[in-house]
């Protein structure tokens, strides 16, 4: 069959024909989680839109003509926070027709786990700062909805795959280990059970070394296994 049988287009002509088609804007959106004070936290930043007056949302942006989704995604965490040390992975695509005030924005999520105490945020920025997680209600555009899908993403990963190691110290008790899980599955966990599926999966290295300066019994203190590390980027302390 020739070119001509098959009635080739060129694209500029599939865009005139569907110039709609390309007038949709792509955004990008960071989840970026922290842990500290027993708490599992997010940072957020007060929305500069008229329409979400008063209303926190995740860090994000639209996608520029230049740009690669990995790339912006990179760019809008620098910008917001001056992190730049920070692996985030992509979790969906969110595409609501009427989710943007402004027209039509299909935006990708991402998410990603940062050690609060060990990484120095730009918190000046539009009123950046952390929130709980279990305190937040309502976001502006669909960013609750955001918020959830990372967050059952996360829930539904930490028994099975070492993701959350970056939210704790190099070295850490179980106590400490216990209640990161909990704080982030939101239910109380039974002492003995937790510890015997960690101690299965076998991705701790006893350290020899006990806590010290705590209000309680002194436990042994572990970290992360190498191999772990090397092969799982949200736990790499890049």
């Amino acid at each position: 069959m020739t070119e001509k049988e098959l009635r080739l287009k060129t694209a500029e002509i599939e865009k005139i024909s569907h110039l709609d088609y390309f007038n949709i804007a792509i955004s990008v959106d960071c989840v970026i989680f922290g842990y500290d004070e027993k708490e599992l936290k997010v940072l957020l930043i007060k929305s500069d839109l008229e329409e979400f007056a008063g209303l926190h949302s995740l860090l994000g942006d639209l996608i520029r003509p230049d740009e690669d989704l990995e790339t912006a995604s990179y760019r809008i965490l620098k910008e917001r926070t001056e992190l730049d040390d920070v692996y985030l992975e992509q979790v969906q695509a969110f595409g609501s027709i009427n989710r943007h005030p402004s027209g039509r924005v299909i935006t990708i999520a991402y998410y990603s786990l940062i050690d609060i105490k060990n990484h120095k945020l730009q918190l000046n920025h539009n009123q950046l700062n952390w929130h709980p997680v279990n305190t937040i209600r309502k976001l502006a555009f669909d960013h609750k909805l955001i918020l959830d899908t990372c967050l059952k993403r996360l829930q539904e990963q930490v028994m099975e795959t070492p993701v959350v190691f970056n939210l704790l110290p190099e070295k850490f008790s179980l106590r400490e280990l216990q209640e990161l899980y909990e704080a982030i599955l939101g239910v109380e966990l039974d002492r003995r059970n937790f510890r015997k599926k960690i101690s299965i999966k076998d991705w701790l290295v006893d350290m020899d070394e006990m806590e010290n300066d705590v209000p309680h019994r002194p436990g042994k203190l572990y970290r992360l296994k190498a191999e772990h590390k090397r092969n799982n980027p949200l736990t790499a302390r890049i």
